[in-house]
């Protein structure tokens, strides 16, 4: 996919994308429209990538795209029920908010401030590093292999009564895309909120003193540096392919479990949603592939949680073939009613609920399916935040307190339910 700014603005390849750019991509003036796909054929769909810059949410037959305004009559007279979604992207994002550095030093525990703006990534590390320390007792931080790049998967671990390692793990996922911010704060919401509320909460502290907590804010950090530096809208990882310019694996598409199922991922390194050469080649993945492994090893995992953005939904397995029903669907599916309630009881924020690959898209290699089946998760799901397009990825800062508060009391509500 490519797109265009006239000028010196930009010229640039952006999909999947091709070699790096020192400037930072301007989206001032670009548009979002959502596509209706159901009469288009593979071809126009095909056709649809190389025009847009980005595919929001690949897979679907209703899709996002990002383009630029030169492209608007190319994409709608490929597809004519297409509707703009948001006039101007530029503009969205600069809604969304500079990224702020906190003052580290006013307290040794962060405060619910830090979840007010967006942060650089080395803030974040600093804060699951200062949020351990003021626990040290029932905390400590971990990683879980490193990035293509040489970063650590960061994340911290939190229990309760009979010390760590001791009960059945509760494993949760952050900006495994990279463009996800708002799963980032809302992964350290829950950490904050089971470690500071653990001494007088008697809700938090049944459930800290019940399951070990496993918490990855951040599963790509090289991806979401480079939302930082210059391309907010990157999705994969920064892994290259030798035999292309193109960049990047889909890290939800690279688990070792159906990966070689075809409808639910790319071949293409220069998809959104590139599969890899070979079933878990990621070196993301086999980090977290080998924690799933050896979580599965010891008191097992009662509850995964890939939280992603955005459309509002809680799905779960399967996603690579839609006929099939996971043998939990019925337990699946109450604690996912209740969790959903949970939230809507908070703002009115409603969620769509079912099996991620009959609800939403198909999707093979997904981690979702892979600690259901080869992690023997008792239950498995994927989250996707707020909102369902008016801002998509780029949630003003505004909403991020609102986003995770509301999706706390749907952790809490699924904790207790998991029981």
């Amino acid at each position: 996919m490519r797109f265009f700014l006239s000028g010196s603005l930009l010229l640039a390849t952006v999909l999947g994308t091709a070699v790096p750019r020192a400037e930072k991509v301007d989206y001032t003036g670009f548009k979002v429209l959502r596509l209706s796909l159901h009469k288009a054929s593979n071809s126009i769909e095909e056709q649809v990538e190389k025009i847009a810059a980005h595919v929001l949410n690949p897979g679907k037959s209703t899709l996002d795209v990002v383009v630029s305004p030169d492209s608007v009559a190319a994409i709608k007279a490929l597809v004519p029920e297409s509707i703009v979604i948001n006039e101007d992207l530029g503009a969205s994002l600069a809604e969304e908010g500079e990224l702020v550095s906190p003052d580290f030093s006013v307290s040794a525990v962060p405060s619910e401030t830090w979840f007010t703006a967006y942060h650089p990534y080395a803030d974040h590390l600093k804060f699951l590093s200062d949020l351990q320390g003021g626990f040290p007792s029932q905390s400590e931080i971990f990683t879980a292999g490193t990035s293509v790049q040489g970063r650590a998967l960061t994340g911290i671990h939190i229990w309760g009564s009979g010390g760590k390692g001791s009960k059945p793990a509760v494993l949760i996922h952050g900006t495994v895309h990279a463009r996800e911010w708002i799963t980032t704060m809302t992964t350290e919401y829950f950490a904050w909120q089971l470690l500071t509320k653990y001494a007088f909460d008697a809700t938090v502290k049944s459930l800290v003193d019940k399951y070990d907590y496993y918490i990855i804010p951040a599963v790509n950090p090289d991806g979401f540096v480079y939302t930082q530096t210059t391309d907010r809208l990157w999705r994969k990882n920064r892994q290259t392919v030798s035999s292309s310019t193109c960049v990047g694996r889909d890290i939800n598409r690279n688990w070792p479990y159906k990966w070689e199922v075809t409808g639910g991922a790319s071949t293409s390194p220069c998809s959104e949603t590139y599969k890899g050469q070979v079933a878990g080649d990621a070196p993301e993945n086999k980090g977290l592939v080998a924690q799933v492994n050896s979580l599965r090893a010891g008191k097992g995992i009662r509850l995964y949680l890939d939280i992603h953005s955005y459309g509002q939904y809680i799905l779960w397995p399967y996603g690579y073939d839609c006929s099939l029903v996971v043998h939990n669907s019925a337990q699946l599916r109450s604690i996912a009613t209740s969790a959903a309630a949970a939230i809507k009881a908070v703002s009115g924020t409603s969620y769509t609920i079912g099996p991620s690959c009959s609800t939403l898209y198909a999707t093979t290699g997904s981690s979702v399916d892979y600690i259901d089946a080869t992690g023997n998760a008792t239950y498995s799901y994927t989250w996707e935040l707020r909102d369902t397009g008016t801002y998509g990825f780029q949630l003003p800062a505004s909403q991020i307190q609102p986003t995770a508060r509301e999706t706390w009391q749907g952790l809490l509500s699924t904790l207790q339910n998991a029981g």
